[in-house]
């Protein structure tokens, strides 16, 4: 007898958005305060702060497609959610304790290594829990629920700074509680979905592939079309132009954004992102999803054109709040795009691939980022980004043409 619906919602769909709220109140307590934490009290440039990113993001990455294909091969999700989510909240008193840069090193690639672990085994049971013409929904309900987290957690640090006056370390010994109750949510609540991946024999199972291997078998080509490898192709792309975030965060701080005010601009942001997810994802599910994503590359181009080229404070609050529209034009579509395209028993793998290539490219992405912020100035660093999503959105134009040249979706 299947479950009953939560607000409309499949049950595992309701809870995975329960947990990711809770995760992400836990980190984006921290992740706004940790380019002012290194700069400003450690003292690190911003070629650092990028190689921070860089190197935490994309080698993180390098798990996400062997968690999708590990998933995929036992047929289970719950198990690599609670590790996953898990190392994510056991690395909070790594950043708490540190006094060097390297510290800080260690803590965010162990916080990504458990994204790693949880990514693409999450997104298959949103995908295999729901009906494909609700995809949209469901995913936009996720992100609406993950981002309102990150609204609630910059929040609480803004709090917590004005109280304990800019105390970063007890604010970073904070965000550990609502990690511990994602992870007992998943425990509790989530539970296994029959999988159609459990019925991939070891013949079947698509060759496990990293960046820069070709496969010796045929199964990888068999398995997903020229659709997932192109979008594969044009999300990576564009997530190479796509530097970290704190590079907004030290823009804002450079046009005289208090730093105490630092987590109520990401607060609003979030909180623009949380509104904008889920309607967005129920427009896509009716007028097609392609349509939404690519307004979005369109709108990321001139958002980072409009970081490049002001120079007050006021500017740059629209622009966070642009930026979160964005977010919520992509992300959760993104998914629900890739999860009507991806074959039922290869889910998991095709959702780490996609993870894992769009995650390397954050290295390159982070660390010349940072190299032109310091070589040229932020402009450079900006400009950078917005040619990159314009190239992306002209080749996603192609890619929409084609598929309905072939009359695919």
């Amino acid at each position: 007898m299947p479950d009953k619906k939560i607000i409309g919602l499949q049950r595992n769909v309701f809870f995975a958005g329960l947990v990711s709220f809770f995760m992400d109140f836990s980190s984006e307590m921290i992740y706004p305060l940790v380019p002012i934490f290194l700069s400003s009290v450690l003292g690190v440039n911003k070629s650092v702060i990028g190689l921070i990113e860089g190197i935490a993001e994309s080698t993180a990455s390098l798990l996400k497609v062997f968690s999708g294909w590990f998933s995929d091969r036992i047929g289970k999700r719950k198990i690599l959610l609670i590790v996953g989510y898990g190392i994510s909240t056991l690395s909070r008193p790594i950043i708490a304790l540190s006094t060097l840069w390297g510290h800080v090193l260690v803590f965010r690639f162990t916080d990504r290594f458990g994204k790693g672990i949880r990514g693409a085994p999450r997104d298959a049971l949103i995908a295999e829990s729901t009906p494909h013409k609700d995809l949209g929904r469901s995913f936009g309900f996720h992100r609406g629920m993950d981002t309102l987290g990150a609204v609630i957690g910059p929040a609480m640090a803004f709090v917590l700074l004005s109280l304990f006056t800019g105390n970063y370390r007890l604010v970073f010994w904070f965000s550990m509680i609502p990690g511990i109750i994602a992870v007992l949510i998943i425990v509790f609540f989530i539970k296994e979905q029959k999988s159609k991946s459990a019925e991939i024999q070891k013949s079947d199972a698509p060759e496990l592939l990293v960046p820069g291997e070709s496969s010796r078998r045929p199964g990888f080509r068999a398995n997903f079309d020229w659709r997932f490898k192109a979008f594969v192709a044009i999300a990576t792309l564009f997530a190479i132009g796509n530097s970290s975030d704190v590079f907004l965060i030290l823009k804002a701080t450079d046009t005289g954004v208090k730093e105490t005010q630092i987590p109520i601009i990401y607060l609003c942001f979030n909180l623009v992102y949380a509104l904008t997810a889920i309607p967005a994802g129920i427009l896509s599910d009716r007028i097609g999803r392609k349509r939404i994503i690519l307004a979005g590359l369109i709108l990321f181009g001139f958002i980072y054109w409009g970081f490049a080229s002001v120079s007050e404070q006021k500017y740059i609050w629209g622009l966070f709040l642009l930026y979160g529209v964005f977010m919520g034009f992509t992300e959760g579509i993104q998914k629900a795009y890739l999860g009507s395209i991806i074959p039922d028993k290869f889910r998991a793998t095709g959702y780490g691939i996609f993870n894992t290539f769009t995650g390397l490219a954050i290295f390159p992405a982070s660390v010349v980022g940072g190299w032109l912020w310091d070589k040229y100035g932020s402009h450079a660093t900006f400009y950078y980004g917005a040619i990159t999503a314009f190239l992306s959105a002209f080749l996603f134009i192609l890619f929409i043409i084609t598929a309905r040249r072939k009359g695919q979706k």
